[in-house]
């Protein structure tokens, strides 16, 4: 008998396939394999080189970044310690920069 993956939504382990869907026992959630690639691709953050970002990484800023709503500027080359992910957006991450704390695009980031 194969193992069946878990829900997508619940994360609940009593799950059967028929044959095209997989069906959650808990929530009546059903999904495809598709599905389930999609969602694992899309909860990757991946910073400007396209290396994966994780909770408490330390990372640099590869441009000249102006904060909105300061008149505090981040130049190149500043290391930004212990990143945290945003749960929301893959693309922003929480980050402590000259003892202030920021968000930033993955984008203008480098592990």
């Amino acid at each position: 008998m194969t193992q069946t993956p878990h829900c997508t939504i619940c994360q609940s382990a009593v799950t059967y396939f028929d044959g095209t869907l997989f069906h959650c026992t808990e929530c009546f959630h059903a999904w495809t394999q598709e599905d389930m690639t999609a969602a694992e691709n899309s909860k990757k953050v991946l910073d400007s080189n396209g290396n994966e970002l994780f909770d408490g990484d330390d990372v640099t800023v590869i441009k000249d970044l102006k904060v909105k709503g300061s008149s505090m500027v981040v130049k190149r080359g500043t290391r930004a310690r212990g990143i945290r992910l945003s749960a929301d957006d893959p693309t922003h991450v929480q980050a402590k920069v000259d003892g202030q704390t920021i968000f930033i695009l993955t984008n203008f980031l480098k592990k």
